[in-house]
């Protein structure tokens, strides 16, 4: 009798994950036709000077001159495409003169690819929205990036308009496993979007790599197992000449996996959400996850982190507790917080029920004041951690 249960149950829930599946694909499908791919809007003079950094007058300017791309103008507006804001950037690194600035900001010689991996040990505190807005920033802003999807949960895949149970996709599983089967990490990167931005997606497959590892060390293949930490470090090797930044969002789990990844990274995005319970779970992973990168450390691992930070996220400023727990955490390590905060918005959150960030909706979808306050939080986070990549590098 309780077997019979047990299976009616087995089945009823398989039925039902399938039929959400297939709903999310029919949305999918109504949201981007024809081919359930996603598209990208275009941008505002606006948006294009503040990413590039230059002024809405120098563009203008530009245009009336009959200089850089041509774009597409709509009731006096001007629209660039993002493929359009490279080709701007190509124009005015090409023709600077005086100017300091540097348009194309890809990596030089002797500069290393930087990885950034976004953790915490709780779900909810923000850590894959920020990692999609992080990557898609510095896309933006003309670096060449990898996103990696290291959670089995695959939101970040989500993100990015990938369902890896119907568009069979592979995992970073593929190029991380000890059998014969194992891939090159080229063969599961897939473009996005966005130019410049590329993505690894997730699949439950991830999940078979907290096994794997155990096994590996315990068995024939006891060395290249006890190199675990390893391989992602050799897995981003092959495609080293073709990014300057990889952002790695890693599983709300402190399991191999997460130890991977943190061992790959030359910085590190720590994410809370300013509550007491959080605080106290983000304590424990602290001090476990201070523990196990000792323990591979004092095993001959190199750790390779430059830099870390707390990224405080889905802050109310109007909300006292909030604004205690913060200042909780300022009072004791504010050289290793980011200044700014990412704000609680209806904005975000609308945006991500559309499986889209902040810099894909339109702007005339949301109420402009929210919209534009949450823009402004976002690329204040995003600009600070680019800062960081750059000081790494050895740029002013």
């Amino acid at each position: 009798m309780n077997q019979s249960v047990l299976t009616r149950f087995d089945h009823e829930i398989a039925q039902q994950g399938a039929r959400i599946s297939s709903a999310l694909n029919v949305l999918r499908m109504q949201q981007y036709p024809p081919d359930a791919r996603k598209g990208l809007r275009k941008f505002q003079i606006a948006e294009v000077a503040d990413l590039i950094g230059v002024t809405q007058s120098h563009l203008r300017q530009l245009h009336t001159d009959g200089k850089g791309p041509e774009v597409e103008v709509n009731a006096g507006r001007r629209y660039y495409s993002a493929e359009q804001m490279l080709d701007l950037r190509e124009f005015l690194e090409a023709n600077k003169k005086s100017d300091k600035r540097i348009y194309v900001p890809h990596r030089r010689a002797g500069e290393g690819t930087q990885v950034i991996s976004v953790v915490n040990f709780k779900g909810g505190s923000g850590k894959t929205t920020t990692a999609a807005h992080l990557a898609q920033y510095l896309a933006l802003t003309g670096h060449r990036v990898l996103a990696i999807d290291l959670d089995p949960q695959a939101s970040l895949t989500s993100l990015f308009g990938i369902q890896p149970e119907l568009d069979d996709t592979e995992s970073l599983y593929e190029a991380l496993r000890f059998d014969e089967e194992r891939k090159q990490i080229t063969d599961v990167i897939q473009r996005t979007n966005i130019p410049g931005l590329d993505v690894v997606p997730a699949s439950l497959l991830l999940q078979e790599y907290e096994y794997d590892v155990p096994l590996a060390i315990s068995g024939k293949k006891g060395d290249e197992g006890r190199q675990f930490h390893l391989r992602i470090v050799n897995a981003l090797k092959q495609v080293d000449p073709n990014y300057d930044v990889v952002v790695i969002d890693c599983p709300p789990q402190l399991g191999y996996l997460t130890v991977t990844a943190l061992m790959a990274s030359t910085g590190i995005l720590i994410t809370i959400h300013p509550q007491m319970l959080d605080i106290m779970s983000m304590s424990q992973f602290l001090q476990m996850l201070g523990g196990i990168m000792t323990s591979v450390a004092d095993a001959g691992a190199e750790i390779k982190v430059k830099w870390f930070r707390y990224l405080v996220t889905r802050y109310e400023p109007t909300d006292i507790p909030q604004a205690q727990m913060v200042g909780f955490m300022q009072s004791m390590f504010a050289q290793n917080m980011l200044q700014n905060h990412v704000l609680k918005s209806t904005a975000i959150s609308d945006a991500s029920i559309r499986k889209q960030t902040l810099y894909e909706v339109e702007r005339s979808d949301f109420v402009r004041s929210t919209f534009d306050r949450a823009m402004e939080s976002l690329n204040a986070v995003n600009g600070e951690v680019a800062r960081l990549i750059h000081a790494t590098w050895g740029r002013k």
